[in-house]
């Protein structure tokens, strides 16, 4: 992946995403309306193996949830997440560090 992808992806997390679990393995979800469609086909693309829910529509909402966990998330998305973390804010910084704390994701060393 590109750096301007990175960036992208790195964005979009920042902004909408979530670094959690559901209590027994880690998971990057990203939740948005329908009309971002496009960008979630993009994500599917960019990261084979990870899942697109949807489109939900409830309570007047309409949206996509897409979600790495498993072996995507340990060994694609958590690793390149860790190499650009410096451009995450420091509240998603914390999240992604919590979740790879909590559901002990390995991660690479940083870079020098």
């Amino acid at each position: 992946m590109g750096d301007l992808s990175a960036g992208f992806f790195l964005g979009l997390l920042t902004g909408e995403g979530h670094f959690g679990g559901d209590g027994r393995q880690p998971q990057v979800t990203l939740r948005m309306h329908t009309r971002h469609e496009d960008l979630f086909r993009w994500l599917q693309r960019t990261f084979p193996g990870s899942t697109l829910y949807g489109p939900y529509h409830h309570g007047g909402r309409s949206y996509f949830q897409w979600m790495a966990r498993g072996p995507q998330l340990r060994q694609v998305v958590a690793p390149l997440v860790a190499r650009h973390e410096h451009l995450l804010d420091a509240p998603a910084q914390e999240r992604f560090r919590e979740m790879c704390r909590r559901y002990a994701v390995a991660l690479p060393p940083p870079a020098v």
